[in-house]
């Protein structure tokens, strides 16, 4: 049977997830090997570095650089709060009301060095703590010495198009009676708050700045315009990564931009897990090294029962789910009815291999093979 490759979003049930959680500086891990780990608990910390303010001292105090260490009160390493004197010249003829001149720390932290050629101080700021959760409940992997670790956990798994807002986490509230409901804000109430918004075909800008008046934790939707994503964050994304927004509420969007039914795999998938727990991640990037949106939602954690259960991605063949990415049937959801093996003529005069996709409604069409993704499960 004739099959190819081609990118796929994942939406299963069941699949094996496995989590990088590294500091970005060397530090501290805080768990052991086969550790049960919630989502809010610290894998890992360090501190970053504070930052550098230089003082120029010599020219404050009015004396040459050579002279910096004769009129320096503090020593390399030594503690300073901002208002503090660092250095004093020596007063005129010994009278200490007579012409004597202070120099004072601009901030806490360090004295970082003392250059007796440019005759300034730098202060070092104070240390920033950094702290690496779990993300998702499971159980630790494997520790990472002075890096990290990597947690594992059997989840439903679901991979979005397009997202913003970093990594959260709360129980699944299915808020719209179907996959094909806009998510207004008259759906949006109050005992909303710390939770995970399922939509259905749209979210509204309005529904978006409700969600986080109430407190919601996140949103997943089939479709959202970008017209209200710009004015929702005042700027556009561009092809940079998100997830770093801090818009009060994390994203997924799973579908695609305008007004498209969340796949009803997907609706039934969440709705199946309403009330549990779920972590979620708006990250994106769509250039060199794909990242993608996601939903996890954590099965019972049993220590160091998990199998990996994840099979081997076969390809795209004859009755894979695919869904298209590009113009005309944008967005369409089907399954793969024929994989022609010859290249085929494009409008565009251009030949590219072509697979033919049956979609929900039966009927078919020849769609470049690059024009479509795999969803797995």
């Amino acid at each position: 049977m004739g099959h190819a490759y081609t990118p796929g979003l994942k939406v299963t049930e069941k699949l094996l997830v496995r989590k990088h959680r590294i500091l970005p500086l060397k530090g501290e891990v805080m768990v052991r090997v086969g550790d049960i780990v919630g989502p809010d608990d610290v894998v890992a910390r360090t501190h970053l570095p504070g930052a550098v303010v230089p003082l120029n001292i010599a020219n404050r105090l009015g004396i040459p650089p050579e002279d910096l260490e004769i009129v320096m009160l503090k020593k390399i390493g030594d503690r300073i709060h901002a208002g503090e004197p660092v250095a004093a010249s020596k007063p005129l003829f010994g009278l200490k009301f007579l012409g004597q001149s202070k120099c004072e720390a601009t901030i806490d932290g360090t004295i970082e060095s003392i250059s007796h050629i440019t005759g300034q101080v730098l202060q070092r700021g104070e240390p920033t703590p950094v702290e690496v959760r779990a993300y998702v409940q499971g159980e630790v992997l494997e520790v990472i010495p002075r890096e990290g670790v990597v947690v594992q956990c059997l989840a439903s798994f679901v991979q979005g198009i397009f997202g913003i807002g970093g990594e959260t986490h709360g129980p699944i509230h299915i808020a719209v009676p179907d996959n094909k409901t806009v998510l207004t804000p008259e759906f949006i109430t109050a005992n909303m708050k710390g939770r995970i918004l399922v939509g259905g075909s749209l979210v509204t800008a309005d529904a978006i700045k409700k969600a986080v008046s109430v407190g919601a934790k996140g949103i997943v939707v089939g479709g959202f315009d970008d017209k209200d994503l710009r004015d929702f964050l005042g700027y556009d994304i561009g092809v940079a990564i998100t997830g770093s927004e801090d818009i009060g509420v994390t994203l997924v969007v799973t579908e695609g931009f305008g007004q498209i039914n969340m796949a009803l795999r997907t609706y039934e998938l969440l709705k199946a897990h309403e009330g549990e727990l779920a972590s979620i991640n708006g990250a994106t990037q769509i250039r060199a090294g794909v990242i993608r949106p996601e939903v996890v939602i954590p099965k019972a954690v049993q220590k160091g029962g998990m199998k990996d259960v994840n099979a081997e991605i076969e390809g795209l063949k004859i009755g894979s789910p695919v869904r298209v990415i590009r113009h005309p049937y944008f967005g369409r959801l089907g399954s793969v009815s024929k994989l022609p093996s010859p290249l085929q003529k494009l409008d565009s005069e251009s030949h590219a291999r072509v697979l033919e996709v049956e979609f929900d409604d039966g009927k078919r069409a020849l769609v470049p093979r690059a024009n479509v993704e795999m969803i797995e499960s």
